[in-house]
């Protein structure tokens, strides 16, 4: 039987979800609309190291973490299943994958398109009542600029990280 949730990796992780909380918290541009955050790389790691069954948890548990210790608005579910659904994404894109740059650039252009313009502009319609086209142009802006920036981050750490020892022992652990 896998064992998926073995000691190592469950520390690593604990490790990763509270540097997710605090790059999504204080270390992010907030404002009631828009976020702006390096996130996506513990998002990534997460998704490579615990897969689509673990990477959902470990984002659910960092998003719920996130809106308790760094409120940027109030709590709203629908946040918490787009992040659980996003981690299913990246533990299929990127768990136990060759990192090539066609994979990064599909995924991040998948699920950055996935969360910016469609999961994120619906639930800040149903909380704020602003229309969601409205959202847009911000939300498309934001993601033009960002997507191009996270494929070459996100190839260039996976890809050094999948060379280590460290990280071959992480993902065998799973096994």
């Amino acid at each position: 039987m896998k064992r998926i949730f073995t000691t190592r990796i469950i520390a690593i992780s604990s490790i990763l979800i509270g540097l997710d909380v605090i790059l999504t918290g204080p270390l992010a541009i907030n404002t009631q609309f828009l976020r702006i955050s390096i996130n996506f790389l513990t998002h990534t790691l997460l998704g490579a190291i615990l897969g689509p069954i673990g990477a959902p948890i470990a984002f659910g548990i960092s998003d719920v973490l996130g809106a308790t210790i760094f409120p940027s608005g109030p709590f709203f579910w629908g946040f918490t299943l787009s992040a659980m659904l996003l981690g299913v994404l990246y533990g299929i894109f990127y768990y136990k994958k060759e990192i090539t740059w066609k994979r990064v650039a599909l995924a991040t252009t998948v699920i950055t398109l996935l969360e910016s313009l469609i999961f994120t502009p619906i639930w800040l319609t149903l909380m704020y009542k602003v229309p969601f086209w409205g959202l847009m142009p911000i939300r498309f802006g934001k993601a033009l600029i960002l997507i191009p920036i996270q494929i070459i981050v996100v190839h260039f750490v996976l890809k050094r990280l999948q060379a280590t020892p460290v990280f071959k022992k992480l993902t065998k652990d799973s096994d």
